[in-house]
């Protein structure tokens, strides 16, 4: 049985992340390029998400993560991300 939303923010804030919380996406939703000052975890509960480092030739990227996958972007690495075709529901970390 999948955690719920309390024990999977609870998961994330024992990483060390001081701000959690819980996030969901429609299917197919996009997020053009973009970065954060932090660095932020994403850990998926429903559904999935793909992600690419557009602006990083020396590890180029592009994967898509599933239920109970944890993603971590570093501060300031530009990313895009896509929602999968159920939507992508997850915890946020920073």
């Amino acid at each position: 049985m999948p955690p719920s939303h309390a024990e999977a923010e609870s998961l994330v804030r024992s990483w060390g992340f001081p701000h959690v919380f819980t996030w969901t996406d429609g299917r197919n939703a996009h997020y053009p390029p973009h970065s954060h000052s932090g660095l932020t975890t994403h850990l998926i509960l429903r559904g999935s998400l793909t992600i690419a480092f557009p602006d990083d030739a020396a590890r180029p990227e592009k994967k898509t993560y599933g239920v109970g996958d944890r993603v971590d972007v570093e501060a300031g690495r530009v990313h895009e991300v896509w929602m999968g075709e159920e939507g992508c529901e997850y915890v946020i970390g920073e």
